[in-house]
C-alpha cells in the first residue's frame, strides 16, 4: 500500500534480480512504487502490486496510473527459440511504450543490454535492439541502459560459474573481454535517471565498474574462484565447444538449459566492454562497488541463502 506523497514510479519486473534491486534503491530514495508481478506478494509500505504480465494491457494501464516515470526492467535473458525473446522483449517493451504513451507519461527508463550492439550475433540481442528501436521511434522522453554482466546476491545466471568454481574448474569463452556491474550499481544509475534532464534525455549508456578495458574471461574466472575461497582451474573453450556444451544442457535441463545455442554465439564473441563514448555523466553516477569485493559478498549471499 503506498503511504506517502512522493512521486511513484511504474517498475515492471520487479520481482526479479534486477528488478528487486531496483525496488530497494526507489524506495531507499523516497520514492513509491506500483510494480507488476505475476504472482501475489507479501504487502510493502509504499509499494502497490499489480497482478499482470507484460501481455497484460489492462494491467498495464493500472501499472502507470498517475505515476512519473516508468522504469522497464521485465524481459527475458534466456528462452527456447527466438519467439520467447520477440514476446517478451520486443512485444512486451511495445505494449509498455503504446501504454505510457497514451497516457501521456513521457519519462521511460529502459533496460536493454550490450547485447544489442551485435544483433546479428543472437536472438536475444536481435530482440533488445528491436526493443531500443521501437523506443527511439516513441515520443517519450527516453534513456536506454545497456549493461555488461551484471552479478550480485540473488542472481542465478552467473550462480552457474560460483558453482563451477566450488568444483573447481570454471568453463569461460577462450577469448576477449567482458565488463561488469554490480546490480546495486546499476539500480542506482536507474532509479536516478528517473528525474531525466538534458544529459541523460535520448542518450544511451553503457556503465560498469569502472575497471578500463573490462576483464578477461581467465580475469572474471580466477577473481570469482578467489571470491569461493577457491583456485579454480579456468577452460577457455572454443565456440563449437560451447555450442557443443549446449547441445548437452539442452539434452538434459530441456527448455531450463542455461548453456544454449543462443548464449554460446553471444558469449563467444571478443569484445563485450562498454564503450568510453557511452560513459554515465560523473556528475550523475559513478559505480560505488569494487568487483572482487562484490563478488566476495555475493558468494557469502550465495551461501547464507544454501543456493550453494
Amino acid at each position: 500500500m503506498i503511504k506517502t506523497d512522493q512521486p511513484t514510479i511504474a517498475l515492471t519486473g520487479a520481482t526479479g534480480f534486477v528488478g528487486q534491486a531496483v525496488l530497494e534503491q526507489a524506495l531507499g530514495q523516497g520514492y513509491a512504487v506500483r510494480a507488476l508481478t505475476r504472482r501475489d506478494q507479501p504487502d510493502r509500505t509504499n509499494v502497490e502490486w499489480v497482478r499482470g504480465d507484460l501481455a497484460d494491457t489492462a494491467a498495464l494501464s493500472e501499472l502507470t496510473r498517475g505515476v512519473e516515470a516508468t522504469i522497464h526492467v521485465a524481459g527475458v535473458v534466456n528462452a527456447p527459440d527466438q519467439a520467447g525473446f520477440e514476446a517478451a522483449n520486443v512485444t512486451g517493451t511495445l505494449n509498455v511504450i503504446e501504454t505510457v504513451v497514451a497516457k501521456c507519461i513521457p519519462r521511460f527508463v529502459n533496460v536493454s543490454s550490450l547485447s544489442a550492439r551485435e544483433p546479428k550475433l543472437s536472438d536475444y540481442g536481435a530482440s533488445k535492439a528491436r526493443a531500443e528501436k521501437l523506443l527511439k521511434a516513441s515520443p517519450l522522453d527516453w534513456t536506454i541502459v545497456r549493461p555488461p554482466a551484471i552479478y550480485g546476491p540473488r542472481d542465478k545466471e552467473m550462480l552457474e560459474l560460483f558453482r563451477a568454481a566450488r568444483w573447481g574448474v570454471i568453463p569461460t569463452p577462450r577469448e576477449g573481454r567482458a565488463s561488469m556491474i554490480h546490480v546495486d550499481d546499476l539500480s542506482r544509475l536507474l532509479v536516478a535517471l528517473v528525474r531525466g534532464g538534458e544529459e541523460v534525455s535520448g542518450r544511451i549508456f553503457e556503465p560498469d565498474d569502472g575497471k578500463p578495458q573490462g576483464w578477461t574471461h581467465y580475469e572474471m574466472a580466477r577473481a570469482i574462484g578467489w571470491a569461493m575461497g577457491k583456485r579454480p582451474k579456468v577452460l577457455g573453450l572454443s565456440r563449437k565447444a560451447m555450442e557443443r556444451a549446449a547441445k548437452v544442457d539442452r539434452f538434459f535441463r530441456g527448455t531450463k538449459a542455461k548453456m544454449t545455442l543462443d548464449r554460446a554465439a553471444y558469449f563467444s564473441h571478443p569484445d563485450w566492454v562498454v564503450s568510453p563514448e557511452a560513459a554515465v555523466p560523473s556528475s550523475l553516477w559513478t559505480p560505488q562497488i569494487e568487483t572482487r569485493q562484490g563478488l566476495k559478498a555475493t558468494a557469502q549471499w550465495y551461501r547464507d541463502n544454501k543456493w550453494l
